[in-house]
């Protein structure tokens, strides 16, 4: 007859480990911690060495107590699939089932020789072990190294992100150091008034994970997920109504503060002129006019190359060279190039081409 003892705590442990991870996964709690899915499965993986020992004990039993009893835990565990499949929109679903097939055979299998063939147990288990090991290490090797599509290089985002963000102008809000610590300046600002349009950009600046997460609807509105030290989260606030929005760190709930979403504002372009000549180094050549800027966080300038010859915008210097902030690549004669400043500071730039060009934009 099948083990009661063994049988109930697994029934238990599965159904647990089947309804946390149908909630991590359907969307219905998708701010869950990535802890949660691992705390899920590791839930429902001993549930079922549990379910499969009390099972297979004494072999299969065929009382109707432990046929209603099957039938309740296979109705669960196709009730929660069928409902996930039907209204989940995550791609990665089919990884996920591979992954949980993968946990219950060898699962069933070392519950099958334990109770039936103790003297194997051991050694099938090592195998197992040893087997998964390999395998992860198959898949992580070649997915570094082979044409694989899931990774992506990092020059090529940075570069997409260069290209995209000099069109729509971005609002920086950092994360403090020390923030984690209750009483401490958490989001700088407190409270950001943002045109709508606008990125609004949040950057981890503290030495621990934190999270941006509207807080009226639990991270409905948006939500970061897990931000760890020197990450950064776009929201794109064209989406968003105007009013105001309250977030908090997930991790640290005292940290809280707020987007204030405002009327779009028409974009102030500020002109700079590459005039007739500037390639040539001369007395009284005008290089960049004009030469020194001012301008406010969110302004653009816009370089116009009235010269008939090529030139660059490229921020730095020509003896400390490039700083990787903003470059035009070449513009040809009669051509521009604009760039959204988001931040405050001096930045200095030059001509690749023409190192005796040189200018500077001053942000307050």
């Amino acid at each position: 007859m099948s083990n009661w003892d063994l049988m109930m705590p697994g029934m238990g442990l599965t159904a647990i480990g089947l309804a946390g991870v149908f909630i991590s996964y359907s969307g219905i709690a998708h701010t869950f911690l990535d802890g949660l899915h691992a705390l899920t499965g590791l839930t429902m993986f001993f549930g079922l060495i549990f379910l499969a020992a009390g099972i297979l004990e004494g072999g299969v039993s065929t009382s109707n107590k432990a046929k209603a009893t099957t039938l309740v835990i296979i109705s669960i565990a196709l009730s929660f699939g069928m409902v996930a499949l039907a209204i989940n929109t995550i791609s990665t679903v089919p990884v996920f089932v591979g992954i949980m097939l993968i946990i219950a055979i060898p699962a069933i299998i070392i519950a099958y020789v334990a109770t039936n063939f103790p003297t194997y147990a051991k050694p099938i288990s090592i195998i197992f072990m040893l087997s998964s090991v390999a395998a992860i290490g198959s898949y992580v090797g070649f997915g570094l190294v082979g044409p694989s599509p899931y990774l992506i290089s990092e020059e090529i985002i940075e570069e997409i992100i260069e290209e995209i963000s000099p069109l729509v102008p971005v609002y920086s809000i950092s994360i403090l150091a020390g923030s984690s610590e209750q009483g401490n300046p958490d989001y700088e600002p407190d409270v950001a008034k943002v045109p709508k349009g606008y990125i609004i950009e949040w950057a981890n600046d503290d030495e621990l994970v934190h999270t941006v997460t509207s807080s009226l609807d639990s991270g409905d509105t948006f939500d970061s997920g897990i931000m760890s030290a020197g990450d950064k989260f776009r929201l794109d606030t064209s989406t968003l109504a105007l009013g105001e929005y309250e977030y908090i760190c997930l991790v640290h709930p005292w940290m809280i503060a707020t987007i204030v979403i405002e009327e779009p504002k028409e974009q102030v372009i500020t002109e700079v002129i590459i005039p007739t000549g500037a390639g040539t180094q001369q007395i009284g050549q005008i290089y960049y006019d004009p030469q020194d800027i001012s301008v406010t966080i969110g302004m653009t300038v816009q370089w116009i190359n009235e010269d008939e010859t090529i030139h660059t915008v490229t921020s730095g210097t020509p003896d400390g060279g490039t700083t990787g902030i903003f470059d035009s690549s070449i513009i040809d004669a009669g051509n521009s190039y604009t760039y959204t400043f988001d931040s405050a500071g001096t930045f200095d730039y030059y001509c690749i081409v023409h190192p005796c060009m040189n200018g500077s934009v001053i942000v307050e």
